[in-house]
């Protein structure tokens, strides 16, 4: 059987992501592709990368028969997904990529977005799009609200630690290094080359960036108490990647025991051998997440290393991860592309 696919907001990084996996899909079309900006130009324009598939022009997101689609991948911007959404048939499945059905409280939302939840009568059906904790849910699912990809990485590394309380859960400390790509396609001053490039920078420092109310609301459900992580991004001058360093207290060995029995039967997520660390070189292009876990100098402390690419397991590898769940297709359909490298 084949799927009809749409994707809303075609004309982005994640986008572009969502194409390219695709392409490689046994059972997936694409029969309609939006991004109202761009109506009316082919994707060959928009992204020569593609001009090799055969793809429908752009429209606008009005202009689609959804009566024609199976399942819509949404990868606008927060609160136009809200808007757009709320909108569209109420049968259609969806998994949307941006974070406006991530947070189950709309007072949240509101706190770390800035603006009123404008369907809020649609999220209780949002299923938060973990694929790896969350697999059964995202499976019977008709709305899915992909993870942000910082959020991702920090998860993968710290909800098993979490959960078998082998860490500290009062002195969390999460170092990330981000690739410029995570930051949108439009256009941002801070983003030009001579801005960006040859230099370093943290962001969002003290707690405010948006992920960390995902980190607040998933942590503290896990513990059952409240979890607070000390959470600072940083702005790396490469196109594609995080690198996240996380801080703990507990037995490295009994960290390390844990994370490997947690993802030893998971495809996309290795754990790799004791005293090892990742790259983002490693896991560039891929839907795979590398671990890594080391000791400190300082007894009963460990650190932990994560690895992977922010545009496919941070964002539409994962979204793709989910909707073969949500179509009954094999999870790692379409996925099991190589790591490019170097």
């Amino acid at each position: 059987m084949t799927h009809k696919i749409a994707i809303i907001g075609a004309s982005g990084y994640t986008g572009a992501e969502l194409i390219r996996l695709i392409a490689t899909h046994p059972s997936m079309e694409i029969v309609a592709l939006a991004a109202n900006s761009k109506a009316g130009q082919s994707m060959a324009q928009v992204f020569p990368h593609l001009r090799h598939l055969t793809l429908p022009d752009l429209v606008t997101w009005e202009q689609i028969d959804f009566d024609t689609v199976d399942l819509c991948f949404c990868a606008l911007p927060h609160k136009t997904s809200q808007e757009v959404i709320s909108k569209l048939p109420k049968s259609l499945k969806i998994v949307d990529l941006s974070a406006d059905f991530r947070l189950r409280n709309p007072a949240e939302y509101k706190k770390w977005y800035g603006n009123d939840h404008a369907a809020i009568e649609m999220q209780s059906e949002a299923v938060y799009g973990l694929t790896e904790f969350y697999r059964n849910e995202i499976a019977s699912a008709r709305l899915v609200a992909g993870t942000g990809c910082n959020a991702a990485i920090g998860q993968f590394i710290l909800r098993p630690l979490i959960a078998e309380a082998v860490i500290d859960l009062t002195d969390i400390i999460l170092d990330m290094k981000c690739a410029v790509s995570g930051a949108g396609r439009s256009l941002k001053e801070n983003l030009l080359h001579a801005e960006l490039s040859e230099g370093y920078n943290a962001y969002a420092v003290g707690g405010t960036h948006r992920h960390q109310g995902e980190f607040d609301q998933e942590f503290s459900a896990i513990a059952g108490q409240e979890v607070q992580v000390q959470f600072t991004p940083h702005l790396m001058p490469a196109n594609r990647g995080i690198l996240a360093t996380t801080y703990v207290k507990g037995d490295p060995q009994a960290v390390y025991k844990t994370l490997q029995n947690a993802y030893e039967e998971e495809p996309f997520i290795f754990v790799l051998p004791f005293g090892e660390t990742p790259s983002t070189h490693h896991v560039r292009g891929s839907n795979f997440c590398h671990i890594g876990v080391t000791g400190d100098r300082i007894n009963g402390r460990a650190i932990v290393v994560g690895a992977l690419d922010n545009l496919t397991k941070g964002s539409s590898g994962q979204a793709l991860q989910n909707a073969n769940l949500m179509l009954g297709e094999d999870e790692t359909a379409g996925l099991m592309l190589v790591p490019c490298f170097p």
